[in-house]
């Protein structure tokens, strides 16, 4: 079982989290903030998502 979250914060979201405060509540294992994408990224930059997702998964192998 997977006990962490790994946030991407994607650079035309809407509203962008603050590390310190997600950390406050959550195990924050990995986060990325990339130069691209918003709202609806895994549709507008799917490289780039689907990436981010690999290298969040590699470290539970």
């Amino acid at each position: 079982m997977i006990r962490g979250c790994g946030p991407s914060v994607f650079a035309a979201d809407v509203a962008r989290p603050v590390r310190r405060l997600a950390e406050q509540d959550h195990n924050i294992v990995h986060w990325s903030e990339l130069p691209r994408g918003g709202h609806f990224a895994a549709m507008e930059q799917p490289g780039l998502f689907a990436a981010d997702v690999r290298t969040f998964f590699r470290r539970f192998r």
